[in-house]
């Protein structure tokens, strides 16, 4: 599955949906491994699409409704069927949220740069990572990646324990590629056997990712959000230059404070 949705593949609600037919096609076809990558060796996914007023509208008015991005990882982390990350390019926000609900994340150790930014964004990240991410990399350098905001390259992910291995960039898709080559070829009611006990051990309650993403909702409607992201945009967010590329020291730039959305 090879990710392609110019400028900077955002994550929307179309990604979203296309994905589920994706899980669905797989499941009915016997797929035992999916690998994602990106058609883009900048941006693998950039974060989530932050201009969709419509929907703050629709999640604050359905505050039941579980949002389809939560509901996807939720289906990613239990589909019956290995599932691996093969990250090269940025990987922030809900981008970082996606290969944090995949089995395994091997990643460039050059050119993957991966992170969740939100706190400078006055939010809460929506995608899980506060719960996905201490039985990855422990307490301390979850609250080291959620309260710092700031990227980690190739080489300190595979350090902290946020993806499972580094490679030079010219050995990555060899070693997934022979990685999932092995794992198709054992048996298939296996590794849905293995998935699922391991799941049994490590998942947290699904009403914990509902709780998130509905906070970072909430946080969206708060003057502090709306005014960092009105001033981001001005400044080219979602397109492919400097504003995305280098969005954690940008988001310093533009911190509310009480009165700053009148002057």
């Amino acid at each position: 599955m090879t990710f392609d949705n110019p400028p900077v593949n955002l994550v929307d609600r179309a990604f979203t949906a296309e994905l589920n037919d994706v899980f669905t096609r797989a499941e009915d076809e016997g797929v035992a491994v999916m690998v994602f990558d990106s058609a883009d060796p900048e941006f693998y996914l950039a974060h989530y699409d932050l201009s969709a007023k419509d929907e703050l509208e629709h999640v604050l008015a359905h505050p039941e409704e579980v949002h389809p991005f939560t509901a996807l990882l939720t289906r990613l982390t239990k589909l019956p069927l290995a599932t691996i990350s093969s990250v090269r390019g940025i990987a922030r926000g809900a981008g970082s949220e996606f290969l944090l609900a995949t089995d395994m994340r091997f990643a460039s150790r050059e050119k993957a740069v991966i992170g969740q930014f939100e706190i400078g964004m006055s939010a809460i990240a929506g995608g899980g990572p506060a719960t996905r991410l201490p039985g990855l990399v422990g307490r301390g350098r979850t609250f080291e990646i959620l309260y710092g905001g700031l990227d980690l390259d190739g080489a300190r992910a595979e350090q902290y324990g946020y993806v499972n291995r580094a490679f030079p960039d010219a050995e990555l898709d060899g070693f997934v590629d022979a990685l999932a080559s092995r794992i198709a070829s054992f048996d298939l009611q296996t590794i849905k056997d293995v998935k699922h006990f391991v799941n049994v051990a490590t998942l947290r309650p699904d009403a914990e990712f509902k709780d998130q993403m509905d906070a970072f909702w909430a946080a969206a409607n708060r003057p502090a959000q709306q005014h960092v992201a009105q001033q981001l945009f001005a400044a080219g967010l979602q397109q492919r230059i400097d504003v995305e590329r280098e969005l954690p020291h940008w988001v310093t730039r533009f911190q509310y404070r009480p009165g700053s959305e009148q002057q």
